[in-house]
């Protein structure tokens, strides 16, 4: 197959952070756009969806093209040479944040966003933690030196949103658009 008819590849991670709603969400739109999805989801990443959303790990699995253990630092997704488009980690946690911010590749997520780093690749963190201390604010700046995007998905209220769906949405929409899919539909502001 030519890459010109291949579908886009995208990395999708999930953390312990919360806001495993955002993975999901994000897994089901790539898939509907399209798109071949390679998932790698930590062992706190599945406690935190089986929690928030009531899947097990085979349920959330099916949500994408590819899954893989995080403990296989031998996939394809751990190599410069698989040629995915970008990575998102929908929730990233302050650990899996600190450990691609340091290079510390001690697991398939985070050794497949160091790969993504360095061939150039776009890297979106979709980071989870409030109140932010000094050490997480570093981390952020260290990877966004490095070239990723820390996206911590705060709602927008001007589109004035009635249900948690909707903000979850639009966080999504946002992060497709960053991915550069076209079909993705976050709402602009319209000015007043």
């Amino acid at each position: 197959m030519s890459t010109a008819s291949r579908p886009r590849r995208i990395v999708v991670g999930i953390t312990g952070a919360t806001g495993a709603i955002y993975a999901l969400r994000l897994l089901d739109r790539l898939r509907d756009t399209g798109h071949e999805t390679h998932l790698v989801a930590t062992p706190a990443g599945v406690l935190n969806v089986h929690h928030e959303l009531g899947l097990d790990r085979q349920t959330l699995e099916a949500r994408a093209s590819f899954a893989y253990n995080p403990a296989d630092i031998g996939a394809t997704i751990a190599s410069g040479s698989f040629a995915a488009e970008a990575m998102v980690v929908a929730p990233c946690s302050m650990k899996s944040l600190a450990a691609i911010a340091h290079g510390f590749s001690d697991n398939l997520l985070t050794r497949a966003a160091d790969v993504t780093l360095k061939e150039r690749r776009r890297l979106v963190l979709m980071v989870r933690e409030t109140p932010f201390n000094l050490a997480h604010l570093r981390n952020m700046t260290a990877a966004t030196e490095m070239g990723a995007i820390v996206f911590p998905p705060l709602p927008a209220f001007y589109h004035r949103p009635s249900t948690i769906d909707e903000l979850v949405d639009d966080s999504v929409e946002r992060v497709l658009a960053l991915l550069g899919v076209e079909a993705a539909a976050p709402k602009s502001w319209q000015g007043l």
